[in-house]
């Protein structure tokens, strides 16, 4: 079992970093471990949308199927995923911050049958790659807080 916990703050308001974040289809455009990502079941996002991700394992991309359990708009949403070997939950809280939003992420990953083996050997891969996460969404939400035609902070 590895316990990631990430926070970050944004400029683009709670409620649009919200929808975005919600929107699980939207996670290959902020997480560089995750190499596509598709909804299945079409919008509005709400208890019981799916989505399938193509999650980036080593050299390998593997496919999860992601279902949100929990939604309390501007929030938290909660999504539970499975894939070959791996569960995870997915715990994604928002806060109103002065200049924005806050976010806290959680994810609860288990490695399942003979992956076991190797949980106690990848909690550094795991956390780097809460720690990309987080900096994928950090970039991805300040660049939508940008005015349209907006040149990027240097």
């Amino acid at each position: 079992m590895a316990l990631l916990h990430e926070s970050l703050e944004t400029a683009l308001p709670l409620d649009r970093a919200f929808v975005f974040i919600a929107d699980f289809a939207n996670s290959s455009k902020w997480d560089p471990g995750v190499a596509w990502a598709e909804d299945l079941t079409g919008a509005p996002v709400r208890v019981g949308s799916k989505y399938r991700l193509g999650v980036r394992m080593g050299s390998r991309v593997t496919p999860m199927e992601y279902r949100i359990t929990t939604l309390e708009p501007n929030r938290r949403v909660v999504l539970e995923g499975t894939g070959s070997g791996v569960s995870a939950v997915d715990d994604i809280r928002f806060d109103a911050a002065p200049n924005g939003t806050r976010i806290d992420y959680t994810a609860d990953i288990r490695l399942q049958g003979w992956l076991r083996l190797v949980a106690p050997f990848a909690g550094r891969a795991f956390a780097s790659i809460a720690r990309n996460a987080r900096n994928g969404m950090q970039q991805t939400l300040d660049e939508l807080a940008r005015p349209s035609g907006s040149e990027p902070a240097a």
